[in-house]
């Protein structure tokens, strides 16, 4: 860099002309090569590889689009040029290059130079994923950037060196793009709402706290969209969606991390059997749109996203896989003892409520089984706070989760909005918890409120994109479909 500086030449010039891109360049070639007439394009990219071969030199650069070759010949730049850019032009860099396309004796179509410019030096060597140009033109990898921990920490590096990453993020953003489009075509309204609240709601778990200086009291980072989506129910728009960060303050694993992106919807008038047709279509949708396909791999599975998707009843599927009826042991103390009967090496905390011992044998038998798409419907009442309950059996609510390949994408309820049982049920749950209890569901008296002015039935929904990001690229880590994950603070 100070070499640069002292013969006149910015390493970091302010501006930079490009014509094409790569793929545009050798595009617009391969027609005008039929029809026998000049190309001349301005190139810009990062330098991937050199090949040094005295009055001659090769590179190859890659843009956003992919990669082109670059030809320097002493008869367009002459030697000097030609040293110059062995001397001072390094892996890494980002360099502007002009000239006309022409193709090789290998057959590689090519930018012959005419003129170029440093556009950034890179000050420090990209860690991996070195590109070696044989004397056949060949591109040899060396050392591809692998390591889990430096990819996740230094996405920038990661995306750098590696194009199947930078495909991954591509994939992402057309998979939320399907999303829209989708609930757009369906008549959902999208909407946003507070990302800081004055009290959390919607799931079970703990939140982020933050103070507000001005107003003098505790924040809340979301933990879901769901109570301020419902209240615009309340304002008569009647289909209403978003897309947005939720973040919750608990652990991390291959499917959790602190923050993450979160579909819910609310459709007035609409059940949860209407919301589970909803989402399958949904989803096989999505598949298709994004990867010409309603079939996908996921680890070991061909997972069929075709509709319609299985649905299986909590209860039965909690018997097969368990063979605890839950039906049958309505107080924690007699579920708790039915599952030591049946599993005494496998058993819940005995001091938890009924429903985190159901939780307990979902997570446990039920769900590692559930690998083609499945619904998973009539949850107990005690874990659903916010569902209306069956008819008939007040003790078991409308609700359904969708899990695909082992794991849960979906969560979806017949809403409640009786704003008196609303209320009993917010009651009902501070008693169950301690003192010391994380995921707690408070009572929000504004909620209760807008539910007293008429909430219409309703059925609601909310999707972990990440997940289905996962199922959908075959990815096996929540870390790696995030461009920047939640890690341990790095010490320098």
């Amino acid at each position: 860099m100070e070499e640069l500086r002292a013969e006149g030449v910015e390493p970091f010039p302010t501006r930079a002309t490009r014509t094409h891109t790569s793929a545009q360049a050798i595009a617009e070639f391969e027609t005008a090569e039929k029809e026998g007439r000049e190309v001349k394009a301005t190139l810009t990219g990062r330098i991937r590889a050199t090949r040094a071969m005295g009055k001659l030199s090769f590179a190859h650069i890659e843009d956003g689009d992919g990669k082109i070759q670059l030809f320097f010949r002493v008869n367009e730049v002459g030697q000097d040029k030609i040293d110059f850019f062995n001397k001072m032009f390094d892996l890494g860099d980002f360099i502007q290059v002009g000239g006309v396309m022409m193709r090789t004796k290998t057959g590689e179509a090519t930018l012959l130079v005419h003129e170029f410019k440093m556009l950034a030096k890179a000050v420090s060597p990209l860690p991996a994923a070195k590109d070696e140009t044989l004397e056949d033109g060949t591109v040899v990898r060396h050392a591809a950037l692998e390591d889990a921990e430096i990819r996740a920490r230094q996405r920038y590096a990661d995306l750098a060196v590696n194009p199947d990453v930078r495909e991954t993020f591509r994939k992402r953003a057309a998979i939320i793009k399907a999303l829209r489009e989708f609930l757009d075509g369906k008549g959902f309204l999208e909407v946003e709402t507070p990302i800081l609240q004055p009290l959390y709601g919607g799931a079970a778990a703990r939140p982020f706290t933050t103070h507000h200086n001005e107003l003098d009291q505790d924040m809340y980072l979301r933990i879901s969209f769901e109570l301020y989506l419902k209240r615009l129910l309340v304002g008569n728009l009647e289909k209403v969606y978003e897309i947005g960060r939720d973040f919750r303050n608990e652990g991390v694993s291959f499917k959790h991390n602190p923050e993450f992106t979160q579909l819910e919807f609310y459709w007035a008038y609409a059940d949860y059997l209407q919301v589970m047709e909803l989402t399958e279509q949904m989803v096989s949708n999505t598949a298709q749109q994004t990867l010409g396909t309603m079939k996908v791999k996921y680890k070991e599975h061909e997972i069929d996203l075709t509709p319609p998707w299985r649905r299986l009843e909590m209860r039965q599927g909690i018997l097969e896989a368990s063979g605890v009826d839950i039906a049958a042991h309505k107080t924690a103390a007699d579920l708790f003892q039915a599952i030591r009967a049946q599993h005494p090496n496998k058993t819940p905390d005995p001091k938890v409520t009924r429903g985190k011992m159901i939780d307990f044998l979902l997570g446990e038998f039920l769900e590692p089984t559930l690998i083609q798409p499945t619904f998973l419907y009539n949850y107990p009442r005690d874990i659903s706070p916010l569902a209306k309950p069956l008819p008939g059996d007040p003790l078991t609510v409308e609700r359904f989760e969708g899990y695909v390949a082992g794991f849960e994408i979906c969560n979806a309820f017949t809403e409640l909005n009786d704003p008196l049982d609303q209320e009993q049920r917010f009651l009902d749950m501070q008693k169950d918890y301690t003192d010391d209890e994380e995921e707690k569901n408070p009572l929000d008296e504004d909620y209760l409120r807008a539910m007293r002015y008429g909430m219409p039935p309703n059925g609601g929904f909310g999707m972990g994109v990440d997940r289905l990001v996962m199922l959908l690229l075959n990815k096996h880590s929540i870390r790696e479909v995030l461009l920047f994950p939640a890690l341990r603070k790095e010490e320098f």
